[in-house]
């Protein structure tokens, strides 16, 4: 719940606002350097790193998420220019172009000098959350003058978010050919290994959210599920995975499953990939139907909450929206927020308590 150490109750003045993404390659030589930067200073094993490229290439080597991104930028700026704040949006990726310290060059060029920044992910996670921070702390070690950089708080109980989910949840729902009580709605998020998880509210966080939109459309029976799961490379993850989901949902004689991939705000390769390709195989060998809700992508509703979310940031005692009982996430994050897991001292990041 609030309290005054890890909330921002002052006004501040932005002349910028930063969205940071994963990135993802956008043909086929881009793969291996991609993923090059996305396991960096992991111990991957140069087979698995060639298999997970072969997934990317089944796409000629494109993941959407640029593309959505694009997408997701354009409705902000839409958003901005006719509710406010007018503020120029600079666009910075994680792991491919355009590159986070490339952005935060040109914005000290162009004379940035306090930021606000969305990252684009609504749950508390490693790779969700202080990952972006580690990489934010280092982006801004080779920029001379650096902009200050604030980072906008988890949404992931936002009405604007709630919304979203629940109207693209509603719209999969409607599209099947029976009534929901014969329907399985499975949410899917990406699993984490268990020494990752622990040290989170990840699950919590979606638990929350889905008891949420499980009550705006009317099912109190829904699952939430895993994907994208890498134990077979060590350590156990997070469960249970959707190939086993799908599996019970055959038993329990129910013929229809939608899945609402709530842990995912836009399209990309695990979405893709994962859903629409092979759990959709399993359905059908299963004979099941499935049908996978789009993410929350540019809704009006999520874009809305984006804005909403920078105009509390610069508001002096602003009052925080959220839903549920779990109350608004802290606009500053703990010293100890979302660690790996891993052996070793953390990596500094900014936009927590003491960065």
């Amino acid at each position: 719940m609030k309290t005054s150490r890890f909330f921002d109750d002052e006004e501040n003045n932005y002349d910028a606002i930063l969205i940071v993404s994963f990135g993802g390659p956008e043909g086929p030589d881009d793969v291996m350097p991609f993923l090059d930067n996305v396991l960096m200073g992991l111990n991957v094993p140069k087979p698995v790193k060639v298999r997970i490229a072969k997934r990317y290439q089944r796409f000629g080597g494109i993941s959407p998420i640029n593309r959505e991104t694009r997408s997701f930028i354009q409705a902000l700026e839409i958003e901005i220019q006719n509710n406010g704040p007018q503020l120029p949006i600079y666009w910075g990726n994680r792991n491919w172009h355009p590159m986070l310290p490339d952005t935060l060059n040109r914005m000290a060029d162009d004379g940035i000098k306090n930021a606000i920044a969305y990252v684009t992910s609504t749950f508390s996670s490693y790779s969700g959350c202080r990952k972006y921070r580690e990489d934010l702390y280092e982006a801004i070690q080779g920029v001379d003058n650096p902009p200050h950089i604030d980072k906008l708080r988890v949404g992931y109980n936002h009405p604007g978010f709630i919304k979203a989910v629940s109207d693209r949840t509603r719209e999969a729902l409607e599209s099947t050919s029976v009534d929901k009580e014969e329907v399985v709605l499975m949410f899917t998020a990406h699993s984490l290994p268990l020494s990752m998880a622990k040290c989170t509210d990840y699950e919590a966080q979606l638990q929350e959210a889905c008891n949420l939109v499980g009550q705006v459309v009317g099912i109190n029976s829904w699952q939430l599920v895993y994907q994208s799961n890498n134990a077979s490379y060590g350590e156990p993850w997070l469960e249970p995975d959707i190939a086993d989901a799908l599996e019970k949902a055959k038993s329990s004689g129910r013929s229809h499953v939608v899945i609402m991939p709530i842990g995912f705000v836009c399209d990309h390769m695990e979405v893709v990939l994962d859903l629409d390709i092979e759990a959709k195989e399993q359905a059908d060998n299963l004979g099941l139907q499935l049908t996978r809700a789009a993410t929350v992508g540019s809704h009006p509703a999520y874009i809305s909450m984006v804005r909403e979310l920078i105009i509390e940031r610069m508001s002096k005692n602003p009052d925080r929206q959220y839903l549920g009982g779990r109350g608004a996430n802290g606009d500053y994050c703990k010293p100890d927020c979302c660690l790996s897991g891993r052996p070793g001292n953390p990596k500094p990041t900014l936009c927590g308590i003491g960065s």
